[in-house]
């Protein structure tokens, strides 16, 4: 039986394996191997067996897996399989930008609505209906909804993030460039495009200072 309790390290990677197996589509081989997703992904072939072994016991030795068993088993670990609602408060340029990217959805991610302190003219963006902030709660309670996302500038997140945990949200995709204190029990996923922005930087210096 695959443990349903896996690191962080592996959690990040598992999404990485599932892209890969679904880009060869309907006409990819039947079975694949351990090694040769290592290879593919230019990953360390004993840390993509652990992996995969820590979801699923259906890989047959000299065999491998039956990739669109593989498939189904990720997407259900991940969450794929059934999409979680969401809410999402701040709909300037990248709030707007969320709400308009339809690829969510694979990913078990529904953005229900946008709310904002001044929704301007536009009731809503690619589908999604962009509400004033005195609805939040309301909604929240009424769709039982347990994911937020923060895209307000940092010096109103803090109070945005206490409104949306008082309204029933566990989880929270965080966007501003600040860090938010949560009680216990409260999951924080930090979007940091400073720290991105920074290792993309170090890496290029790396890189020219070698030459």
């Amino acid at each position: 039986m695959p443990s349903r309790c896996v690191s962080k390290q592996t959690l990040q990677r598992l999404p990485v394996y599932l892209n890969f197996l679904k880009q060869s589509g309907d006409g990819g081989p039947k079975h694949i191997s351990a090694t040769g997703i290592s290879q593919a992904l230019n990953l360390n072939q004993v840390v993509v067996r652990k992996d995969l072994a820590s979801i699923s016991t259906s890989g047959r030795p000299k065999v491998g897996y039956v990739r669109q068993d593989l498939i189904r088993e990720l997407e259900e670990f991940l969450g794929y399989d059934n999409a979680d609602d969401a809410i999402l408060v701040g709909a300037g340029k990248l709030g707007k930008a969320l709400l308009s990217y339809d690829g969510f959805l694979q990913y078990g991610l529904n953005i229900l609505a946008a709310f904002d302190i001044d929704p301007g003219p536009e009731e809503e963006v690619g589908g999604k209906p962009i509400l004033p902030m005195d609805k939040l709660e309301a909604l929240c309670e009424r769709v039982k909804v347990h994911i937020g996302i923060i895209t307000v500038p940092g010096d109103y997140a803090q109070a945005v993030c206490d409104l949306l945990i008082r309204s029933g949200i566990l989880a929270i995709w965080n966007f501003a460039n600040v860090h938010l204190e949560v009680p216990e029990g409260i999951l924080v996923q930090n979007e940091n495009m400073a720290v991105s922005l920074a290792l993309l930087s170090n890496h290029l210096k790396e890189k020219f200072s070698t030459k």
